[in-house]
């Protein structure tokens, strides 16, 4: 399967585990996630929880895509409008039980981090745009273009709509990946107290 055959669709209810595990394979060796679960032993199965999680808030409250048939990579959008996590949506997708499944320290690191990241996007974000909260492709099909190809639906609307995108990641090389998509960098720092490094990134509309 190439980039031009990748056939994207709407992530189910039923698909929610299966995309929490490829996410969870996906952001194995992510810098952040690393530093917030060091353990290599635990850290897959506590990222499926995570990940897991991630996922039903995106289908409960946004969007989610993925691949038709199997899942190979999910994105997921929170809408115009509905970008900022709220605690009781956190609390319906059992993301509060963090500490249990993620370890008190763990938590915390996490925590520490999405506190960092929700006061950069309240600030330079303002007004309606889309949040890409999630994007990941499972290490098999990464490099064959369905990352591009899962971002592509959100992208088109909104653009149709004259609408701006947010995203943050922590790799190195996802950012000249998200460069041919659009994006922009707002924001290159490190995480205080020996956390990773991270951009925060802006995509404005492109006419149609």
């Amino acid at each position: 399967m190439t980039a031009a055959t990748t056939t994207i669709t709407r992530m189910t209810a039923h698909q929610i585990k299966e995309s929490g595990a490829v996410l969870a394979r996906a952001f194995y060796d992510d810098p952040l996630l690393g530093w917030v679960i060091p353990d290599d032993a635990t850290r897959l199965r506590k990222l499926e929880w995570l990940e897991t999680a991630g996922a039903k808030y995106g289908h409960r409250y946004g969007e989610v895509y993925t691949t038709a048939g199997r899942v190979e990579g999910n994105a997921v959008w929170l809408p115009p409008g509905q970008t900022k996590m709220t605690l009781s949506r956190m609390i319906a997708t059992g993301l509060p039980a963090g500490p249990l499944r993620l370890g008190l320290p763990s938590f915390l690191r996490f925590m520490k981090v999405m506190d960092v990241f929700d006061k950069l996007h309240e600030r330079d974000m303002h007004g309606p745009h889309w949040y890409l909260m999630i994007l990941g492709v499972d290490p098999p099909r990464q490099g064959q273009g369905v990352g591009g190809s899962l971002i592509q639906p959100v992208l088109a609307r909104a653009d149709e709509a004259g609408l701006p995108c947010y995203l943050e990641t922590q790799k190195t090389i996802n950012v000249p990946f998200y460069q041919r998509h659009g994006f922009d960098v707002a924001v290159e720092d490190d995480i205080a107290g020996g956390g990773p490094h991270y951009w925060t990134m802006k995509r404005l509309p492109r006419p149609r």
